[in-house]
């Protein structure tokens, strides 16, 4: 198997090293708009003592090799483009989210996809994370008894650059996104209603931009299920990413490790003892490499697509009805949003 990965930055260069360790892969093409940076990135995993080999390329020319399949890590304008590009030349392909830069252009990509039997995953980590799996797995067996409530928190220790923050589309698309799908992935039910608010405590970059550091939210789903969120880019205790469920015969918590960044008031109670997780990309390091290695099943035959274009589409939804509730201060209904 060929596979080309279109992007050498930070999360390409990860996707690279962790393609490296699948079996299966022959080659892998590096490629990036900066010659440069893809032939650092291929030279940061050699020598190519075993397969897969590795090598440096444009993005014209991965294409030119016909590659079994594509890896998308290109910045988000680009994203779109190679979705459709790779997938009209048959290619089955891998993409970070976003689909596209906005509501009306993901959902014409989305429309387009649909007319090509083609697989496309879409990179929400969370689904591969084993705390997840195992929190779904419990809802889905009874052990949980009726949902009643969720909790989702997602926070940074510190803010992401300056000059990302006006491209990314604001904390609820570009990070509480990945609460959006994981809450329709592990519960089976989608959002009714958003009520979010939040408020700007540190640089003055994301006011600017208009956005904001602190988030919070109360989500209703379809069934009256009770879903509280919070968000903070100014986390000092570490990188927070956690999911409670709680239900009539039980409760689940993910994230609750010995590496939380919690501190516990109570007399006499030293949980958790680990050192906290410092960002997104050690804390879920595992289910990255899991991602990755579901896709190159998925290339393989052996699976079908298990985060598709239209799951990110859904996701997309609720964090577009998440901003429109902050900026106007109402709940918002998920069917606003969809018209």
């Amino acid at each position: 198997m060929r596979v080309a990965v279109l992007g050498a930055g930070r999360i390409g260069q990860a996707h690279v090293a962790t393609l490296r360790q699948q079996e299966g892969i022959d080659e892998l093409l590096v490629a990036d708009l900066d010659a440069g940076r893809s032939q650092e990135a291929a030279a940061n995993v050699q020598p190519a003592d075993r397969l897969p080999t590795v090598k440096a390329c444009s993005i014209e020319e991965a294409y030119d090799q016909s590659p079994d399949a594509v890896v998308i890590a290109v910045p988000t304008p680009g994203h779109a483009e190679a979705i459709l590009r790779s997938v009209r030349a048959g290619i089955p392909t891998f993409c970070e989210k976003p689909l596209a830069e906005s509501l009306a252009s993901t959902l014409a990509v989305v429309e387009e996809l649909d007319k090509h039997d083609v697989e496309v995953q879409i990179g929400f980590q969370r689904r591969f994370d084993a705390g997840y799996m195992a929190a779904k797995a419990a809802l889905g067996s009874g052990e949980i008894g009726e949902l009643r409530r969720v909790h989702l928190l997602t926070c940074d220790p510190s803010p992401p650059p300056a000059e990302y923050i006006p491209t990314s589309g604001g904390i609820f698309r570009d990070c509480h996104i990945h609460d959006f799908d994981i809450l329709r992935w592990v519960t089976g039910r989608e959002v009714a209603s958003v009520l979010a608010t939040g408020s700007n405590r540190g640089a003055e970059f994301f006011a600017a931009a208009g956005d904001v550091d602190e988030s919070a939210a109360l989500l209703t789903l379809q069934d009256g299920t009770l879903v509280t969120l919070q968000g903070s880019r100014y986390n000092g205790a570490g990188y927070d990413v956690r999911m409670e469920l709680a239900g009539t015969g039980g409760n689940r918590s993910v994230g609750l490790d010995e590496r939380v960044p919690l501190t516990s008031a109570e007399p006499g109670v030293d949980f958790p003892t680990g050192v906290p997780w410092a960002n997104f990309q050690e804390r879920f390091a595992q289910a990255y490499a899991t991602e990755l290695a579901t896709f190159v099943r998925v290339v393989g035959g052996e699976l079908v697509s298990p985060c598709t274009p239209r799951d990110a589409l859904e996701a997309l939804y609720v964090a577009e009805a998440a901003d429109l509730s902050c900026r106007e201060g109402r709940v918002v209904r998920l069917e606003e949003v969809r018209r």
